[in-house]
């Protein structure tokens, strides 16, 4: 089961590009969502944005309210992981929400779980940063309310100071997404795109993103070869606070060596600053697909026995690449040299 986590401060807009992925998908998604204190803000928007049918609400939309995800995995976490997991066959996948005052790294090491391990897969964590208030000089746009939600729960004790809590999402983040884009100059949301790159590791990719309006194929990990090939072309006369993005398919006959193959994707993917690279391998000897999925840099490969893509008449490839500038012909030479070997 594919899991994106998305991260961010009170305020950032994570809500906000939740409840568009869940209208606009077309996906069946659950969304776990971390809060604190008694009132689930969060929680309650996207119960109410109509993403699904009010009977399926309560197994859609799951909410922790008491504690910091990273500080409650082995009593709240992982019950409701399973809980959901029960309901695999009815879901494309699952959309984490966490509270900004959780630290992210803990939250995907718990997905290494012994319980948990083999039945999801974490496909990306996305940050989002307010782009308006980093543009005056503060990670977070209402301190207050931010100190607020700090205050409602006693648990936090690893929280010493919202800039290296900042810098922790950043450092977890394998795509930046800086919200309020539409509010900022040109020139000022260049410069904040500018200081998030220089935060981040290297080859994340850091877009502008208004309302919440970003292709669902960038945050989630798709099994559906329709929602896969979905095509974003560029264009010229786009707003600079929209995302222009850029989709190639390549299809490739020959035997490829699984360590040379995922030593040239990481390489395309670093190279080209890749946003997402997903798709299937049938390598010599194996009855079940290599699934190739990648985020950033991410990059996971695994050979998946229930997948049911039929095998082709012989061995051969399949990727589909997303980014702001695709060079499909530059990872298709690099991918025929592993055959000429």
């Amino acid at each position: 089961m594919p899991v994106t986590v998305v991260t961010g401060f009170l305020g950032a807009g994570k809500s906000t590009l939740l409840r568009r992925l869940l209208l606009d998908s077309g996906l069946r998604l659950a969304v776990l969502v971390n809060e604190f204190g008694e009132v689930g803000i969060d929680g309650e928007l996207i119960r109410s944005c109509g993403f699904c049918p009010e009977d399926e609400l309560d197994s859609r939309v799951v909410e922790l309210a008491n504690g910091c995800l990273c500080c409650t995995v082995q009593d709240e976490f992982l019950p409701t992981m399973q809980t959901l997991l029960e309901r695999a066959d009815q879901l494309d996948g699952i959309v984490v929400e966490t509270s900004g005052l959780a630290l992210p790294l803990p939250l995907v090491q718990a997905f290494q779980w012994p319980e948990i391990r083999t039945r999801t897969r974490v496909t990306g964590v996305v940050t989002v940063v307010d782009g308006e208030a980093l543009q005056t000089g503060s990670v977070v746009g209402d301190p207050v309310a931010l100190e607020a939600q700090r205050l409602a729960d006693s648990s936090l004790d690893h929280l010493s100071d919202i800039n290296e809590l900042f810098e922790d999402q950043l450092e977890a983040a394998d795509l930046v997404l800086v919200s309020r884009a539409d509010r900022l100059e040109s020139a000022a949301l260049e410069a904040v795109c500018e200081q998030m790159r220089k935060q981040v590791r290297r080859g994340v990719s850091v877009l502008p993103m208004q309302r919440g309006d970003v292709p669902a194929a960038l945050l989630l990990g798709l099994d559906r070869s329709e929602h896969l090939h979905h095509k974003h072309h560029d264009n010229d006369h786009h707003d600079h606070s929209h995302v222009a993005m850029q989709s190639a398919v390549l299809r490739l006959d020959g035997s490829f060596d699984r360590v040379k193959l995922e030593a040239v994707l990481n390489q395309q993917i670093a190279a080209q600053g890749l946003l997402r690279l997903k798709g299937r391998a049938w390598l010599a000897g194996k009855s079940a697909p290599l699934q190739i999925q990648a985020v950033g840099l991410r990059l996971e490969c695994w050979f998946d026995a229930a997948a049911r893509q039929e095998r082709p008449g012989g061995d051969g490839l399949e990727l589909v690449l997303l980014g702001l500038q695709v060079d499909a012909p530059a990872t298709e030479k690099a991918l025929l040299a592993l055959l000429e070997r």
